[in-house]
């Protein structure tokens, strides 16, 4: 695979959207093939289970619900990740498998380490890994503020208690230290040009090689 695969991480209200729609514009100007796009989510079938995870109503368990996110994340890998960065495009994903960790091993399984070894396995098996993740970093309390400034449906990750969002970002931190070589933490608590002209030149060093 010739492409660049960059991903967009961290917890609630962060602005992982908008910076994902910030260096998409950024790529294209420079003249880059460029796919956009999510997790869960990306393809038809990976849409659907998107849909019935965080708004189906209904409780899977655990185990349940990591392989239902592994199930998306396999389609969408297959379908639309590997052909794109086959061809040489960069794909900028918002959120990837350390969501997963962050969310179900860290936020709802907390810490578990069987937990945590299903999700490595797992991700083991997808067998792609970002070139660069972007893990944006965001104190709570102003992440609640943003939230409640964009209003909208809340998702149940969204609504869960504050316990469960604390032990989400510190699943972030962990894995920002753990994959230093790979992940970049930024902190999301400044204009979103100025995280943007971060993201941007991070990006192009990238793009460009080694020196």
């Amino acid at each position: 695979m010739s492409g660049l695969f960059i991903t967009f991480e961290g917890g609630e209200g962060a602005g992982k959207s908008t910076q994902v729609a910030l260096l998409e514009a950024h790529l294209r100007a420079g003249g880059c093939d460029v796919v956009r796009t999510r997790e869960p989510g990306g393809t038809p079938g990976a849409e659907a289970l998107r849909d019935f995870l965080l708004f189906g109503g209904h409780d899977l368990s655990l185990r349940a619900e990591i392989l239902a996110h592994f199930a998306a994340r396999c389609d969408h890998v297959d379908r639309l990740i590997r052909p794109a960065l086959a061809r040489g495009a960069v794909v900028i994903c918002d959120r990837f498998a350390d969501s997963t960790m962050a969310y179900q091993g860290y936020g709802i399984g907390q810490g578990d380490p069987a937990t945590i070894g299903l999700i490595d396995a797992l991700t083991a098996q997808v067998g792609l890994v970002p070139d660069l993740t972007l893990v944006l970093a965001l104190d709570r309390a102003r992440a609640r503020q943003r939230l409640d400034a964009r209003g909208g449906r809340s998702d149940r990750y969204e609504a869960a208690d504050e316990a469960f969002h604390t032990r989400v970002a510190e699943g972030f931190e962990t894995i920002a230290r753990t994959h230093a070589g790979r992940c970049v933490r930024l902190s999301a608590d400044r204009p979103a040009e100025v995280i943007a002209r971060d993201v941007a030149q991070r990006v192009d060093a990238r793009l460009a090689g080694p020196a």
